[in-house]
């Protein structure tokens, strides 16, 4: 069973060691590191803006959720490599929609780089929509919206 948490000063070394792992093999097509590798879990931590998946046999993904003005921003999201294809990032995505909704938010925004083709197509899937593209802290990103409750409001901007 998969349960999810708030992340505990326990689990900084872990998301750190999970992050590197996921998102490695993105570091030769954007050529550097993506910015989740060498994101402060510890700061996420101390936040309260990052919980974890895990179930028995330890942590499987985690998720970075923070406060805008509007929505809620998913910051960041990764699942262990080995855990991949047993549903951890759909509940963790189904927890930020809980989440969001619990603090009022009707949309959850996030962004991928552009060379990260699997996620961009894995977030369509999942009813986030495609709202532009464009530089953003060295990357090329790719952003989107997903509008909770069913509705489809937002719209690409031009």
């Amino acid at each position: 069973m998969i349960t999810t948490r708030p992340a505990e000063r326990r689990d900084v070394d872990a998301a750190a060691r999970l992050a590197h792992d996921a998102y490695q093999h993105y570091a030769a097509r954007i050529g550097r590191p993506p910015a989740p590798m060498e994101a402060d879990y510890a700061a996420a931590v101390g936040d309260g803006t990052m919980w974890v998946a895990e179930d028995d046999n330890g942590l499987l993904g985690f998720i970075v959720l923070l406060d805008a003005d509007d929505h809620l921003l998913l910051d960041n999201v990764a699942v262990d490599p080995l855990a991949q294809g047993r549903g951890v990032g759909a509940q963790l995505l189904a927890f930020a929609e809980v989440e969001a909704s619990r603090r009022g938010y009707d949309r959850i925004k996030l962004y991928t780089n552009e060379a990260m083709t699997e996620n961009l197509d894995y977030y369509l899937r999942k009813g986030y929509v495609e709202t532009r593209r464009g530089e953003q802290d060295g990357y090329r990103r790719v952003f989107l919206t997903k509008t909770l409750g069913g509705r489809s409001e937002e719209r690409p901007e031009s």
